[in-house]
């Protein structure tokens, strides 16, 4: 059976995230409820990481074994033609079968996106982390350098993350925009902690709102104590954006989000 991949755009607002859960509808069983209807046998999906409820994604990769060859053209329009209008194939394409979206990724890229506007915005609410009050963006940006490098994420991974170790990578990052509309941090890395960007977030808006110093982050790192740094973003401003591969299987496949 031939391998394909599916790089997918979703507004992850209306589902209880990536993931097949009991509590509500999920991305994952949208899209294979479409695949069976288009394939007309059930098949299973994996993807290169689980987003969380309310979370988005404008490149999520996911891979499958069809039990059909089609030209990749027919996955495209096909699962766009029974997918919901919040979930979109943006490409299509069949892969080496050993291909794995998880364990073949050698680095991903999120994107953070804050509303600092004085009032509400509709527009922005199922996107962004409405915050009213004028917002340090200097301070803000002083504050994630020490996050660039290899290092102990302790701080910033969820009580509950079941990943083996704490020890992640960041390539690169960038918070830029403007105080008083939108402020935008984006971020790489070969692999992320559940929460650990929206746990990065939360305490980068504590320095933002002037309750802690620019050396707020480095102090979280080092201490690698979670109940040190700030709270955990909302969801909505967070956007997976990009999965990076090469040409076979990482060396870490524990090294996981």
């Amino acid at each position: 059976m031939p391998r394909v991949k599916l790089v997918l755009e979703y507004d992850g607002s209306n589902y209880v995230g990536w993931q097949i859960q009991q509590n509500g509808p999920s991305v994952q069983g949208r899209v294979q409820r479409a695949l069976q209807e288009l394939l007309e046998v059930p098949v299973a999906i994996w993807a290169a990481g689980r987003t969380d409820a309310g979370v988005h994604a404008t490149g999520q990769v996911v891979a499958f074994d069809s039990p059909k060859q089609l030209p990749s053209k027919a996955y495209w329009m096909g699962l766009n033609g029974l997918l919901p209008d919040d979930i979109a194939v943006i490409t299509a394409e069949e892969v080496d079968p050993a291909f794995d979206p998880r364990r073949w990724a050698k680095g991903k890229r999120y994107r953070y996106r804050l509303s600092n506007r004085r009032s509400r915005s509709p527009m922005r609410r199922n996107s962004h982390w409405e915050i009213f009050q004028p917002l340090n963006l200097a301070a803000m940006q002083e504050s994630v350098l020490p996050l660039i490098g290899k290092h102990d994420f302790s701080g910033f991974r969820a009580a509950d993350c079941q990943a083996a170790h704490a020890v992640r990578e960041i390539t690169k990052l960038e918070l830029a925009g403007n105080v008083g509309d939108e402020i935008t941090f984006v971020v790489e890395g070969t692999a992320f902690l559940k929460h650990m960007v929206r746990n990065i977030m939360g305490s980068v808006v504590e320095v933002g709102r002037g309750k802690q110093p620019p050396s707020f982050l480095g102090t979280v790192l080092e201490g690698k104590d979670r109940t040190r740094a700030g709270q955990t973003a909302p969801p909505q401003g967070l956007t997976l954006e990009a999965v990076f591969y090469g040409n076979g299987p990482r060396e870490d496949p524990d090294d996981d989000d």
